[in-house]
């Protein structure tokens, strides 16, 4: 599979080619456009019904994914992502996977297996609503963020400080710690600031633009009309 990512950092597009018989899975919705020849298959995320479901409910992940494949000849596929934002290749190899935020997931090969039942999902460790889903398998995995993506590299031993809203991704090879920082970017849905602490060796990914924050700058622009219909 080629591909090609369109318009960096702020509207990113993924664009693929796919040779007959290749394919690619998107999250439901991402889809941009396609040739005619490029099939469509809907599925489960997890092979079991209660993983999609958990995926569905739990992780805020649609309950169906989109295979696409190219029948007959190369055709052409593209995606993107609901924010305004970049979009990042991650390789995944056996042994060198990542833990990624639910929401950066959109698209992967077949390759890509997605994690519900890691403890950083099922028990929700990173809090305020940020569940994060462990990738491993092989092939090319494709993030999308709000805002441009901020990569760090960590030497072994070396730490970083992310703000949840903020993480993105980052390697399995690197140790967390998730904890509490008092009035760190303090939101309409959380009295407390919760942050990981991130120990290398590893990558780390980091959206420069946090969608809450936005979401309650943009409700100060209209709350005065809001309330101002309400009191007629």
């Amino acid at each position: 599979m080629n591909f090609e990512i369109k318009y960096k950092p702020s509207y990113a597009m993924l664009v693929t080619t796919l040779n007959p018989g290749e394919t690619i899975t998107a999250e439901s919705g991402a889809l941009t456009y396609m040739t005619p020849n490029i099939e469509i298959h809907t599925r489960k995320r997890e092979k079991s019904l209660l993983g999609s479901i958990g995926l569905s409910i739990i992780g805020g992940q649609s309950f169906w994914v989109n295979d696409y494949t190219a029948q007959n000849s190369a055709g052409e596929a593209a995606f993107v992502a609901a924010p305004v934002g970049d979009i990042k290749q991650l390789n995944i190899t056996p042994g060198h996977g990542y833990i990624i935020q639910k929401s950066a997931y959109l698209a992967s090969t077949q390759g890509i297996n997605l994690d519900i039942k890691w403890e950083g999902f099922t028990k929700g460790l990173f809090g305020q609503g940020v569940f994060m889903i462990k990738a491993t398998g092989n092939g090319p995995l494709f993030i999308n963020t709000f805002g441009a993506i901020d990569t760090h590299t960590l030497q072994p031993g070396q730490t970083l400080i992310v703000d949840n809203f903020h993480l993105v991704a980052f390697s399995e090879s690197c140790s967390y710690k998730v904890k509490k920082i008092g009035g760190l970017k303090e939101t309409l849905l959380s009295g407390e600031g919760l942050v990981t602490q991130i120990t290398g060796p590893g990558e780390i990914h980091i959206q420069t633009k946090n969608l809450r924050e936005f979401t309650e700058w943009l409700w100060t622009l209209l709350s005065p009309k809001v309330n101002s219909q309400r009191s007629r």
